[in-house]
C-alpha cells in the first residue's frame, strides 16, 4: 500500500513513539504546517521525517519575495518515519513551534519537488510486528541489561531513564535507538530493520561496542608528564 506524504528532510532519525519538537522558520515548511492545520477534523496530520544522506537541511534563498528551491541540494535516505502533529504554537514572525510524535515507518518510492512548495513523496508503508515474539522478549531482557550498563557510563543519574524502560520489545527497540549516542548512519540502519528481534540484536552489538569504548576511555591513565608540572590556569 502506498500513500503521498509531505516530506521534511532533517539531520536526525525519528522513530515511532518518540517525541520530536521542531522550530519551523523556512517559508516552505510554514506552508506545510498551515496545510496540516487546515486539514478536516479527524484527518491524519502527519508528514514524513527523513534523515539527510548528503546535502543541507536548509534550502538556499531564492529571489526577493520568493522561497528557494523546495528540495535544495539534498539526498535523502530511503526509510523514514511519519511525524504526527500534536501541538502548534504560532509565532509573531510567521513561524511555528510544533511538537510531533513518531508514528509509522515508510520507504520512499519517489520524491516530487514540484507538486508543492515543500517536498512530497510516494511512500510504501513498512510492516510492523504484531503479537508476541518469544525471541524478541528474550533479546529485550538482554538489551535492557546492557543499556543500563551503558547509561551508567554516560549519564550522571542513569536511574532517571533506566527505571522507565518499557517492557514492550518493539517500543524498547525504538527508545534505545533514539536515546543512545549513535551516529545518524547507525540509527538509520536500525530504523530500516523490519523485525523487532533483528533490531534488538543490532542494538546489542552497538551497545556492547559503545560500552567497551567508554570503559576503555575511562581506563586510560593520566600521563605522568601532566602530573609533574604545576596546574595550568583556566
Amino acid at each position: 500500500m502506498t500513500a503521498r506524504l509531505p516530506v521534511f528532510p532533517l539531520g536526525t532519525v525519528l522513530f515511532p513513539g518518540l517525541v520530536l519538537p521542531l522550530h519551523i522558520f523556512e517559508e516552505r515548511y510554514q506552508a506545510l504546517v498551515r496545510h496540516l492545520i487546515g486539514l478536516p477534523e479527524g484527518a491524519a496530520r502527519e508528514f514524513g521525517v527523513v534523515a539527510i544522506q548528503a546535502g543541507w537541511e536548509v534550502a538556499p534563498p531564492g529571489p526577493p519575495g520568493r522561497p528557494g528551491p523546495a528540495g535544495g541540494e539534498v539526498t535523502l535516505h530511503e526509510v523514514g518515519c511519519t511525524a504526527e502533529l500534536r501541538q502548534v504554537t504560532e509565532l509573531a514572525d510567521g513561524g511555528f513551534d510544533i511538537v510531533t510524535v513518531g508514528r509509522r515507518r515508510f520507504r520512499i518510492a519517489e520524491v516530487d519537488d514540484a507538486a508543492a512548495p515543500y517536498l512530497t513523496a510516494e511512500v510504501e508503508w513498512l510492516p510492523e510486528p504484531a503479537g508476541a515474539d518469544e525471541v524478541a522478549d528474550l533479546l529485550a531482557a538482554r538489551v535492557i541489561s546492557v543499556f543500563r550498563q551503558y547509561l551508567g557510563l554516560v549519564r550522571p543519574d542513569p536511574q532517571e531513564i533506566s527505571e522507565q524502560l518499557p517492557e514492550d520489545p518493539t517500543v524498547l527497540s525504538h527508545l534505545v535507538a533514539a536515546t543512545a549516542a549513535l551516529t545518524v548512519d547507525d540509527r538509520q540502519r536500525l530504523l530500516a530493520i523490519d523485525d523487532t528481534a533483528g533490531r534488538l540484536r543490532a542494538e546489542l552489538r552497538l551497545l556492547n561496542r559503545e560500552t567497551a569504548l567508554l570503559r576503555e576511555i575511562r581506563a586510560v591513565p593520566v600521563p605522568l608528564s601532566e602530573l609533574a608540572g604545576p596546574p595550568v590556569p583556566n
